[in-house]
């Protein structure tokens, strides 16, 4: 693995309620290095999304340590870009103008941040739409259009939740073959959650798969598969074999998930 950008130590995270407190994560220990790809796959309320939210600072922890770049990370920033499943688009501004709003919260002049946004919806193929409204874009596009947003600061970091699970099969092979030679050509990196062990297979290059609650991570698989990524590789007996592993690790989670359910019958 390369130099370390993003470092995880025994982090811990319980929400409080009326009802009881819940342990989502404990102990989660995770190294990201430079300009590496890596997926979080895991059973359904495994504590993905909430592990990526803390990273984002958008959520707080009750233990352990996160650092970028070796700084501890307090909350939100822009050296972290983040891509919701929701496209979180501004309704009354144009796919152009959703882009310099970002840039002109950064600090970026009208002109400059013009400029960045036009080469950012270039680089996400939507160079003749910047002048149309959300509610005139596809799923597709405006997912498209939250990629421009999220890199058009050059973040350091690259955060993606389920960014493409409310496309249709097609649109989100596009998408992920779009990621995938966007991430070849400006080498990002990249948290991505995803339910989907295919796309992960295909994206990363290592898969961490993650516990049942309280989360932690459990095993992580390395993806050595050649670069740029073709979806013919979809078809090889090595891409199976690695989706194979990924899978096993999920079911055995929710294996035991399901014989503690039994016990408690």
């Amino acid at each position: 693995m390369t130099a370390p950008k993003l470092v995880v130590s025994n982090l811990g995270k319980t929400f409080r309620g009326d009802r009881g407190d819940v342990v989502a994560l404990n102990g989660v220990d995770l190294v990201i290095g430079e300009n590496e790809f890596v997926s979080l796959v895991g059973t359904s309320g495994c504590g993905k999304s909430t592990l990526l939210s803390i990273v984002a600072g958008l959520e707080s922890h009750d233990q352990g340590t996160l650092t970028l770049d070796g700084k501890p990370i307090r909350g939100p920033g822009l050296d972290r870009g983040v891509v919701f499943q929701s496209y979180t688009l501004l309704p009354w501004l144009t796919t152009l103008g959703n882009v310099e709003f970002a840039l002109l919260a950064a600090g970026k002049s009208r002109k400059d941040a013009r400029d960045i946004a036009r080469s950012h919806l270039s680089l996400v193929g939507l160079d003749g739409f910047a002048d149309r409204f959300p509610s005139e874009l596809s799923g597709g596009m405006k997912q498209r259009v939250a990629i421009a947003r999220a890199l058009s600061y050059r973040p350091n970091m690259l955060l993606m939740d389920e960014p493409f699970g409310a496309l249709d099969a097609l649109t989100r092979h596009h998408m992920q073959e779009l990621l995938a030679r966007i991430w070849e050509q400006h080498r990002l990196t990249v948290l991505f959650v995803t339910h989907d062990v295919e796309e992960a297979v295909y994206m990363s290059d290592r898969v961490a798969v993650m516990s049942n609650r309280p989360g932690r991570i459990k095993s992580i698989i390395p993806i050595d598969l050649p670069r740029p990524r073709t979806y013919e590789m979809t078809g090889s007996p090595e891409f199976a074999r690695l989706q194979r592993d990924v899978l096993s690790e999920i079911r055995a989670e929710s294996i035991a998930i399901a014989a503690l359910g039994d016990a408690l019958v």
